[in-house]
């Protein structure tokens, strides 16, 4: 494994080159990461894709399955993400991140031994101990393989992890466990976990910390070097306006779509009449094309205008929530689930433009010593606050409307999520205000 000091840049490159290549090994590197966080959230949502033949068994409640795939989940994975994030700025980020996909993997196995509730608890709160090492890292790793200019693409690359994850979960967790059981997907797809932590850590080198950045960032890093301080990074993303409104943007477009994704595959099961074969093919497709296309797009959007103006860090996602509206009520309202399946391409698609661009704002923004545990923060505002209230609210209201409308509860819960999204578009053009107020200023 390279040493820390190890450069990764030709020599005679310099590192502030407009639109420089990416370092060394760049593309198989961001392939291994990638690679891993589709085993991450794939993992992650495993136990929303399986959650009928998990109620059907253990007796759980749409209530409980929305506090354990939300705010009990969100809860560890959130408040671990920070230490660890901290930790990663200071020692070797691809172990960290191998030995997060190592703990991840085993807790997902131990999710298929479960026998009642509580072990289903404790088995899923230790996933989202080993997912908090997950991600963070990888951003900074990313960020310092490729250069500025570049990084949204190659973040929008690195974040086809959440649908390629789920595609594949749909696909392989509802087969496996149409085939044998829900229990055998979880330790089968477990196991693969396992052999992807050892290939991270065999397969990855530590880049140099700030190497691709402008030598003003460098001289910032050097006078950083070896001991990035903790609460001065907290204060400082806190109190940058650009910083903390992505962050709550963010978090509020993740209520939608935490909420939503997370009681999909039941809601389509229960109250549209698919079946897990065919939730395996094609709402695996719909997955695969929209959510898979839409972050694809995005990066590509994202670096065309953001040369132009900072402020398309927030607008592209505005414009872009605005017009899934319509077809997520389509979705919701649809009598049959091929009609609902038509619809849900469209806010598959158009909800997760936001991802690439909040990821990129932060990394640009702050120095490369602090990126893993500035890429903690903007993780712990938007999953506490989306992953915790959007399954839990969701289920919490299924269960409301459950003895009034037992054959729609879940309709109607997701029909409570829509003004979430008119929430999160307020938040992104406030974005773009500040992102305007401060390029005036430069």
């Amino acid at each position: 494994m390279a040493a820390a000091s190890e450069p990764l840049l030709p020599a005679g490159t310099h590192p502030a080159a407009p639109l420089a290549r990416p370092a060394k090994g760049a593309w198989v590197t961001l392939g291994i990461l990638c690679f891993v966080y589709v085993l991450n959230f794939l993992d992650r949502q495993l136990l929303s894709i399986l959650a009928k033949p998990i109620q059907d068994e253990l007796g759980v409640s749409d209530g409980q399955l929305g506090l354990i795939s939300g705010l009990y989940f969100a809860l560890f994975y959130c408040l671990i993400s920070i230490p660890v994030g901290w930790l990663a700025d200071r020692t070797n980020r691809v172990r960290v991140l191998a030995t997060a996909c190592g703990l991840w993997s085993a807790a997902t196995m131990a999710c298929g031994l479960s026998t009642n509730y509580p072990q289903l608890v404790l088995a899923r709160m230790t996933v989202g101990v080993g997912e908090a090492g997950g991600v963070p890292p990888s951003y900074a790793i990313i960020s310092d393989y490729f250069p500025p200019g570049r990084r949204g693409t190659a973040l929008s690359l690195f974040n086809l992890g959440p649908p390629i994850g789920q595609a594949l979960g749909v696909a392989f967790g509802a087969a496996i466990a149409a085939a044998y059981s829900w229990r055998a997907a979880f330790l089968i797809l477990g196991a693969v976990g396992l052999v992807a932590a050892l290939a991270t850590l065999l397969g990855v080198k530590e880049p140099v910390r700030g190497g691709l950045d402008p030598a003003p960032a460098q001289g910032r890093e050097r006078a950083d070097a070896g001991a990035p301080a903790f609460w001065p990074t907290v204060r400082f993303f806190f109190s940058t306006p650009a910083l903390a409104l992505v962050a709550l943007a963010s978090a509020a477009t993740q209520i939608v779509t935490y909420g939503a994704g997370n009681f999909t595959t039941l809601f389509l099961m229960r109250e549209k009449g698919m079946t897990l074969p065919d939730v395996s093919l094609w709402y695996a497709l719909v997955v695969a094309v929209g959510m898979g296309g839409g972050i694809a797009v995005s990066g590509r959007v994202i670096d065309r205008f953001t040369r132009r103006s900072r402020s398309a860090y927030a607008l592209v996602p505005a414009l872009t929530l605005a017009l899934a509206i319509l077809p997520y009520l389509g979705f919701v309202w649809a009598s049959s689930w091929p009609l609902a399946l038509v619809f849900l391409l469209g806010p598959t698609f158009l909800n997760y433009f936001y991802l690439s661009s909040a990821v990129a704002l932060v990394q640009e923004t702050v120095v490369p010593a602090r990126r893993v545990l500035s890429g903690a923060l903007l993780l712990l505002v938007m999953n506490l606050i989306g992953m915790g209230v959007g399954p839990t609210f969701v289920g919490a209201v299924s269960d409301a409307m459950r003895a009034s409308h037992p054959e729609n509860s879940l309709q109607l819960a997701f029909y409570a999520l829509t003004p979430f999204y008119l929430l999160a578009i307020g938040l992104f053009v406030a974005l773009a205000r500040v992102l305007k107020r401060e390029g005036a200023r430069a």
